[in-house]
């Protein structure tokens, strides 16, 4: 529907930048902090499995990925949780994302030749940048908690 000679869309999109602009945005962050946890936790569960689990270790972002989407959605749906539980469980999440880029920096080291065959051990070891994602998630969703709520 046109109102005044602008579509719909347009004005919806003029809104969401204005919200962004000015820092309410924390009801769609919050959204977008539960899809990435779930989309992330996904690829993590393929790649880990890959790997037969071979460390316990591996397990933390499995169980920590349903977590990251509950607190997500409950961010999206009250202010309250979005201040509370949603930056609680996003710095766990970034913790276990660093830890996670530790470990496979360590992996990629013990590996034959180690850092000195590095694009090699890259490519073929456990992915560098991949727990460097999770923690982006986390990220997102610690943003999404000092935001302001949408109108």
């Amino acid at each position: 529907m046109v109102k005044s000679g602008v579509p719909d869309q347009v004005r919806l999109a003029s809104r969401a930048w204005r919200d962004v602009r000015t820092g309410r945005f924390e009801r769609s962050l919050s959204a977008l902090t539960a899809i990435g946890a779930a989309t992330a936790t996904v690829e993590i569960y393929f790649e880990h499995d890959s790997a037969s689990f071979g460390n316990r270790v591996m397990w933390f972002p499995i169980v920590l990925g349903p977590v990251g989407v509950a607190a997500g959605i409950a961010g999206t749906v009250s202010t309250r949780m979005a201040k509370t539980t949603l930056p609680l469980v996003s710095t766990i999440i970034v913790a276990n994302g660093l830890q996670g880029t530790y470990l496979h920096a360590r992996g990629i080291g013990q590996k034959p030749g180690g850092w000195k065959n590095f694009r090699y051990n890259m490519e073929m070891g456990p992915p560098l940048i991949a727990p460097l994602l999770v923690t982006l998630v986390g990220g997102m969703g610690l943003l999404a908690s000092v935001l302001r709520r949408e109108k």
